[in-house]
């Protein structure tokens, strides 16, 4: 019996792909009839489907997966190694950049931690202003993926609009703290300054004109029977699957696991704002469900950093952080601190030995958990569904490979 394999480079005879991505087998049998077997499909690491350099080993039965690994540490940059060579202040510039969608909220979790090692209160303003620009931060990063989610499934134009939104929440957050991206806002005891003049102004005109044009979604994504064929009844995670991966955020959310940590665990103003906050919830679980409630979620964060900016309007004056001591030492200890982050939650495990710097911090990123639950919803989907499945995932490589 011989056997042949098309190997990096050469086309395979059934898919026609190529490249090093693509591996498989084919056995010859007797009479030259074919015996179909198994085919190993690599996607990635460089694939556009996979939003950077994560690879998926998929071994698939005709156009049918049937097992899937998600193969990561790609581009891993051994984050939580370097935070034990930093000081407390430096490790604020090095947290921000695993999810460079959440930089702002992967901060705050960094200084709340230490913070809570110090018994440090912060200034109420700075508490309103943190919740303001966590908000702002998940807007921005929501936006994201809901322009790239529709651009993976064909459909280009909705990524244009979804820059245009969110370049106007950009400028604002840039006027404000100097950086597009890695913000460097956050400090240990509140903020790095207050606010520019007539700031709030502009933010609020920022907020009400993207909630103004969030309707561009709900006509140009979820009214076109396209992107609904594509996504509804596809890629279901079941809750339970969810939990024992311990999948969190907006994907968890929209197979009915009712959890977020802003109104269940409250921190900074989160407590002031129940009637406010509304936790969008599904219980569908599939692709359309995932990209419904990113899309509400957005909604309600532009009404919350609204409410925010209505209670700094009423606040006197004062500062918006703590002055510290040239040298900052955390005492010896350990403490947990997490926030529900954009795309899930995000946890850190500071180790203290009473020295400026961290014995151990750890991290617990929300895409690094959601990303295994594929492990389990891949197998016994379509070849052709897998980049809408992978899509309505919602990650950011660097919170994967921390």
């Amino acid at each position: 019996m011989a056997q042949t394999t098309t190997g990096a480079g050469a086309p395979h005879p059934v898919t026609g792909l190529h490249g090093a991505g693509d591996a498989g087998t084919t056995t010859v049998g007797v009479g030259g009839a074919a015996e179909s077997t198994d085919m190993v499909l690599n996607i990635g690491p460089q694939h556009p489907s996979t939003h950077g350099v994560l690879r998926l080993r998929l071994v698939l039965d005709g156009e049918r997966i049937s097992r899937a690994e998600p193969v990561v540490g790609y581009m891993h940059r051994g984050a939580e190694k370097l935070f034990e060579a930093r000081d407390y202040r430096q490790i604020i510039v090095l947290a921000n950049r695993h999810d460079w969608l959440s930089a702002f909220s992967n901060e705050l979790g960094v200084v709340l931690a230490v913070e809570r090692m110090l018994g440090m209160e912060v200034p109420e303003r700075a508490v309103w202003l943190r919740t303001l620009l966590a908000e702002l931060n998940r807007a921005l990063n929501h936006l994201m993926f809901l322009g790239s989610y529709p651009l993976e499934l064909g459909g280009i134009t909705p990524m244009f609009y979804a820059f245009t939104e969110r370049e106007d929440l950009q400028h604002v957050m840039e006027e404000l703290s100097g950086g597009r991206m890695h913000y460097m806002f956050n400090r240990v005891g509140g903020l790095k300054e207050d606010l520019p003049a007539g700031w709030t102004g502009r933010a609020r005109d920022a907020v009400a004109g993207v909630r103004g044009r969030l309707g561009r979604f709900d006509d140009l994504v979820l009214g076109n029977e396209v992107f609904r064929s594509r996504t509804r009844g596809v890629g279901v995670l079941d809750p339970a699957v969810a939990r024992s991966y311990g999948v969190s955020g907006p994907i968890a959310r929209a197979s009915g696991v009712d959890f977020d940590l802003r109104r269940d665990e409250p921190y900074l103003a989160y407590g002031e704002l129940g009637d406010v906050l509304r936790v969008a919830v599904r219980s569908e679980g599939d692709c359309l469900a995932r990209f419904e409630v990113l899309l509400e979620q957005t909604r309600n964060a532009l009404e919350l950093a609204d409410a925010c900016l209505d209670r700094l309007a009423e606040l006197p004056p004062g500062p918006v952080n703590q002055r510290l001591p040239k040298v900052l030492k955390a005492p010896e200890g350990a403490t947990y601190a997490w926030t529900e982050n954009p795309l899930g939650l995000n946890g850190y495990y500071l180790v203290s030995k009473g020295e400026k710097t961290p014995h151990r911090l750890k991290l617990r990123s929300a895409s690094f958990n959601n990303i295994q639950a594929l492990v389990d919803l891949l197998p016994g989907t379509l070849v052709a569904d897998m980049v809408a499945i992978l899509g309505s995932f919602f990650f950011v490589v660097g919170d994967i490979d921390k």
